[in-house]
This record gives C-alpha cells, structure tokens and sequence, in this order.
C-alpha cells in the first residue's frame, strides 16, 4: 500500500495542440513548446514560477523533456523524462501529483508529446527482447497469431473473449474454415464494439483538437476495412502527431492565488498501478489489463469518495472499441459483464446515463501517445470548469479518468472542482476575458501572440541560442 497523501494538489492550467496525421511536418519540441504556453497561459504564472518539469514521450532520444522545457528557460530545475508505454502522460501528471503532495515541489510542469510514424505501432528497437513479447506468447499459445497488427491483435482477441462469456450462443456453418468461423461468430455480434465507434467519432465533432471529426453511420463503421474480427479500421485509433501540457500546483501555491480557485481542478484521487498475477492466466481480456485497471479504479474512487455510478462524465482508454468495452466493465460503470447492455442502452452518450470520451476518445480524437493522458485530463477540466459549453454534461460535480499502457501500467484519477460546485456552463465570451486570450480554449483550437508567449517564458533566464526560432514556427501555424 501507498502512503496517504500529504496535501491536496490541483490541475491549475492546461493546453494542447490539434492532433494531427503524423506526417513529419511539425516536430516535437514545436508540440511541446505551443501545449506547455498554453498551459502556463491557463494558469496566470510564469515558467519561473515552475519548481520541477516533468516530460512524457515514447518515441524520441533520452533527454527531449529538456530540449522542450529549455524553449521556455534555463532555471537550473529538476527535469524527468517519462516513458510508460500508452500512459506515459498519466504517468507524468501521477508524478507531479506525488511531488506536490508530498511537499517536493508546489509548482510542477508537465508537458506531452509525440512525433510518431504512419501506420501502426512498430518495435523501434529489434535487437532485445522487447517488453510485451510474454503478451504475444501468450496470445500465440491461446488464440493464435495472425499477420494483423500485433495491437489490433491482442485487444481483438479481449473483445472475442468478452463476446464469448457475456454473447450469445450462436451455430457455426459445418466445415467452414478458421476465417470464416471468426468472421461468422464474432461478426454477428460486431454491432456493439461498432456502435462504441460510432459514438466517439460523433463526440469528436464538438472537440476542435481532434483529429478527425467525421461523423460516420453504424453501417459504415461496420462495412469499414476489416483490420482483425471484430475491429474495423473505423474502430481502431490512429497514430498521430500532439502535444498537451498541465499545471500541478499545492495547496499553498493555490492560496496564495485566491482569484484562481474557481478555475483550480482538485486531483480527488488518482491510483497508478501495473499488472496484478492474474496478467497470464490465459484470459486475453486480463492480458489487457483488466484486474489492474479495477484495482486502479476502485482505490482512486475510494480516495475520492464518489460512488462511481453517480459520476457523469468518463474520458477512457478506447485505443480500440473492444478495450472501451472491456474498460466499461472493469471500471464498474456497469453491472458486470453488462457494458453491452450499457452500449445499447445509449448510455455512454449524451441522454444516457453518463458520457464516456466527450473529446471523441482515442478513435477519433487521435493517440500521440504521450499527450493522450494530458489531453484527457484537459478534456476534463474543461467540464468542470464549464468552458466546454458545447458538449457539458449536466449534473456534472466530478470526472473520472482510465489511461492505460501494455507492459503494464494504467492510472485512474478522479477529478473535482476545488469549490466543490457542480460545472455550469461559461459563455465563451466571459471564459475569452478570464483567461486573457479572447478566445475559449475548450471550443475553438486557436493559438496565442508572441507577446503572450514571452510573457510566461522566464523572465531572467530565457535564451534566445536555447529557443531557437521555435516561436515563430509555431504561431506561423496559427
């Protein structure tokens, strides 16, 4: 057991970029710099105000946390360099949520980012054993292995499983072959996994960071390529290029700052965790996490002290439909073994019983692998604050959020106001005035000026050697 939390810490700003079709035009220190200005604008301070950075990415050489953070000022702090597979961002804000807690620091920075390859996710190094070869063993000794890619594959695999213990019963043609058999028994059913992707890609077109935000019918869904029964492409979450950033800050950062309570988002309860024994018992659904995202989710809603049933508003893992199904279950929104149900229902949308992935999730929103957590934890502090005035969920006092990486780690966070009130929704027109952009974030992906820009960089130890001409490639975007 971990130790109980010393003091409270708060998510005081927050910003992030479009996700975008990774196709090498923006890179990663540019993603880095526009998410974490961003960030530092939202929260009214400046990069000196910031004791200790912490930097989340997967794919890039050991010290790019400091070729980002250096863009904003030389201060001599302490920074980390993150890697934990998809919940590497997660992992950095549970990181600068220990840091504050504990009285190591009362002004954390954590930026996301992620310059990623076309195409599905491949092994960079070939030459060792990699961290997920014991799943794919797994995997090959229990349900085979194709030449599908190897993600699509395993979380493929947990929506069979899932469709087998909680599906009906169905007859299988005599003498059909293994491909026919999995697309007879596993595409009868695919409506629900489809139905998850529906949705989200529906939701994503409300968020203007997304990098789709197409809306597309369940027969298109279904009709879609088929990248491994029961997964279409339409139902698998893309690689992409984005960067998101957030502001952790202590009790008596906050205090000294009275006029920001309003807009400050307490951090309730938050557990990280990795795999538990169950992890190689032969169930693919347990491979992928299962038992640790529930052991996750229950001691950070007991933290918070909500009942998980009563909570409004989830963005969760859905890097592909079948993992949004099991993750349903796992957190216990619904009964268990009933998320299909809860699907049907439609009540992981808008007029249902709560809305899972308002952003549009990983399906549609995109998956730069290390901004995904911070931009969940973004998502979500805009509906409690109320700036995302146009897909608020009514009733909404707290938030919960599921990011999970293979190989294992998940962490699961509960997410309040820190004046305890229910969100309402702000006028994007009063939240312009309140943040001093003339704009709402939640609604409109805009960008900033030079002279806000300079205005949170450090005011004494910037370098113009160190920010090279960073400035003026990122608001050439603008």
């Amino acid at each position: 057991m971990g130790k109980k939390q010393a003091g409270p810490a708060y998510v005081l700003g927050v910003g992030m970029t479009k996700f975008i079709k990774p196709r090498g035009k923006v890179d990663y220190n540019e993603l880095g710099y526009e998410a974490g200005v961003k960030a530092m604008l939202d929260a009214h301070i400046t990069y000196d105000d910031v004791d200790q950075g912490v930097a989340c990415y997967v794919y890039g050489d050991s010290t790019c946390g400091q070729r980002v953070f250096y863009q904003f000022g030389l201060t001599n702090i302490p920074i980390y360099n993150v890697n934990n597979n998809c919940s590497t961002g997660s992992t950095g804000l549970a990181m600068a949520r220990t840091l504050v807690s504990h009285g190591a620091a009362d002004c954390v920075l954590v930026v996301g980012f992620e310059k990623m390859n076309p195409g599905s996710l491949q092994s960079v190094y070939n030459d060792r054993t990699g961290p997920t070869t014991l799943f794919g063993t797994m995997m090959a000794e229990t349900r085979g292995v194709t030449n599908a890619p190897g993600a699509a594959q395993m979380f493929g695999n947990a929506g069979r499983e899932y469709m087998e213990k909680y599906g009906t019963t169905q007859e299988f043609p005599q003498g059909a072959s293994q491909l026919t058999l999995d697309s007879f028994r596993y595409g009868a059913k695919n409506e629900d996994f489809a139905e998850i992707a529906r949705i989200n890609h529906e939701h994503s077109k409300r968020n203007p960071y997304s990098q789709f935000q197409d809306e597309y019918s369940l027969e298109q869904i279904m009709k879609a390529p088929m990248i491994f029964e029961p997964l279409t492409k339409l139902q698998c979450c893309p690689t992409s290029d984005g960067g998101a950033a957030a502001v952790i800050v202590s009790q008596e950062f906050l205090d000294a700052r009275p006029h920001l309570k309003e807009q400050a988002i307490l951090i309730a309860g938050q557990t990280m965790a990795t795999d538990t024994d169950k992890l190689y018992n032969t169930s693919a659904i347990e491979l992928m996490g299962f038992d640790m995202s529930r052991h996750a989710a229950r001691t950070a809603i007991a933290e918070a002290g909500v009942n998980v049933k009563d909570i409004k508003v989830c963005e969760l893992h859905d890097c592909f439909s079948a993992n949004e199904m099991i993750t349903i279950d796992a957190l216990e929104l619904s009964e268990p073994g009933k998320a299909h149900e809860m699907v049907r229902r439609g009540d992981i949308t808008y007029g249902g019983k709560m809305v899972i992935n308002p952003s549009g999730g990983l399906i549609s929103k995109g998956h730069p692998l290390g901004a995904t957590g911070i931009a969940q934890c973004s998502e979500l502090v805009w509906h409690l604050r109320g700036w995302a005035n146009n897909r608020l969920v009514d009733g909404t006092s707290a938030a919960l959020q599921h990011n999970l990486g293979l190989g294992g780690a998940v962490v699961v966070s509960v997410y309040k106001r820190a004046d305890g009130k229910v969100a309402v929704p702000v006028p994007s027109d009063v939240v312009g005035k309140i943040n001093g952009l003339g704009y709402n974030p939640a609604v409109e992906a805009r960008g900033f000026t030079a002279e806000q820009a300079k205005s949170v960089c450090s005011k004494n130890h910037s370098d113009k050697y160190a920010a090279a001409d960073v400035q003026e490639r990122v608001l050439a975007r603008f």
